[in-house]
């Protein structure tokens, strides 16, 4: 099976990589059912690259009926260490326009109906959250943000609701009030579960609206946001371009050993069938158990 080093996670809009060469797509079938879609592994400025739709090809699939574990479950069997994901947002502040893209650095979990991590059935882990995107990786597109040349802003928090509907104007003002600064429906379990996986996460928001706060702006519509969402993708493409090539081999940040201290289970007392199951994002810190 082809191998990639980065993955792209594609949301709204987002459904294929422009420039991606030599692409072959690949059906894989996880202990945790199957990805969203086919993923296409190809090649981006020289780089391996694994390209997945989030809603799957023609939007089908919902925020909550994402197969969010099989999607970072698989990404990861092809060898990805990193993950570039694309995310829709509406905005809480003036200053982040529709059109702007935001590299948020901190989350707010609202979803509730979402499987949010691997482990389970005799196995309990924690993984350290704190800072929930890869900095390194956040940096970097950030820095190739800048030289396309678009309005974009580093850091933010971003409240991840449960959708598919969109926020009421009481939710919109309380979230706004907690200091928040953009809200979607995506980012979780996915950057959860890839931190579990050990593999770095960052996302490159794409603004389309002032959600509900705002009552003088134009409600929040599908037209609405895919109008707009055509000129971010456009952008999002050209930033991963850049992207890619300048994300270091060796990884020097905590996503790398996020497992490490984490699993809260004695060994001995691993179910078997979970330590087959959960061999590709623990097997080595079994090594050596019996």
């Amino acid at each position: 099976m082809p191998q990639a080093k980065i993955g792209v996670i594609g949301g709204t809009g987002l459904y294929d990589i422009e420039g991606l060469t030599g692409v072959e797509e690949v059906d894989i079938k996880t202990p945790f059912g199957k990805p969203s879609d086919a993923i296409g592994i190809g090649k981006l400025e020289g780089v391996g690259i694994a390209f997945l739709p989030r809603h799957g090809r023609g939007h089908r699939i919902s925020p909550t009926e994402v197969p969010y574990r099989a999607n970072i479950y698989a990404l990861k069997s092809l060898g990805v260490e990193h993950i570039i994901a694309i995310n829709s947002v509406g905005s809480f502040r003036e200053e982040i326009k529709p059109g702007d893209l935001v590299i948020p650095d901190q989350l707010i979990d609202r979803t509730r109906s979402r499987a949010n991590s691997f482990f389970s059935g005799g196995i309990v882990a924690h993984v350290p959250f704190a800072e929930p995107f890869c900095p390194v990786l956040s940096q970097t597109l950030y820095q190739a943000a800048e030289e396309v040349g678009d309005s974009v802003h580093l850091n933010g928090t971003y409240v991840c609701m449960e959708g598919p509907a969109f926020s009421t104007r009481a939710e919109s003002r309380l979230y706004r009030s907690w200091g928040a600064d953009i809200i979607g429906m995506t980012a979780l379990p996915e950057a959860k579960l890839a931190r579990e996986a050990e593999i770095c996460y960052a996302i490159i928001a794409c603004v389309t609206d002032y959600d509900s706060w705002k009552e003088l702006s134009e409600p929040v519509t599908v037209d609405v946001i895919l109008d707009i969402l055509h000129q971010s993708v456009d952008i999002a493409k050209k930033i991963i371009k850049l992207a890619v090539s300048r994300i270091p081999d060796k990884r020097d940040c905590d996503c790398a050993t996020a497992m490490q201290t984490a699993m809260a289970t004695t060994l001995e007392f691993i179910p078997a069938e979970q330590k087959k199951k959960l061999n590709l994002l623990i097997g080595k810190y079994l090594e050596g158990d019996s």
